[in-house]
């Protein structure tokens, strides 16, 4: 089971600075503990100082990023605010079957109504669905109707 980290990092910001990351990790526990078997790839790990690369390598990073969020059979998206890049991940993975679970307090938003399987409103909602089992029904399901 391969899943993918998506969520924003630079969205909006004009400075070179990004968002706080801190919401990976307990991401990455949640799964640890309802789903075992997941193989998570995380992007901004494994490219920490992206924002310092120049344009080739920034196309090329982008593209294997985008590359690898199509391939997953689950994508995890944290939303605080909008990123471009996380809805170009979110659309490549619905569309290529995988389920979309977004972490966002923007349920209104298209983007994430059109391409989300789930949409939960914090970090907690996010443990607590996992804990439910509803995180496994719904890759059971066949997801991104």
């Amino acid at each position: 089971m391969k899943v993918f980290l998506a969520g924003i990092i630079q969205g909006s910001l004009t400075e070179p600075t990004i968002h706080r990351q801190d919401w990976r990790e307990p991401v990455r526990e949640s799964l640890r503990r309802h789903l075992p078997e997941a193989r998570v790839y995380c992007h901004y790990s494994r490219h920490p100082n992206s924002i310092t690369y120049e344009l080739p390598e920034i196309r090329r990073t982008l593209r294997e990023g985008l590359d690898r969020a199509a391939e997953c059979d689950l994508l995890v998206a944290y939303l605080p605010s909008a990123s471009m890049g996380t809805a170009i991940e979110m659309y490549l993975a619905s569309e290529a079957g995988a389920a979309v679970v977004t972490i966002s307090p923007m349920s209104a938003n298209w983007v994430l109504r059109a391409y989300s399987d789930e949409i939960l409103p914090d970090l907690e909602a996010f443990e607590q669905y996992c804990q439910s089992g509803q995180l496994r029904k719904l890759l059971r399901s066949g997801a991104s109707s």
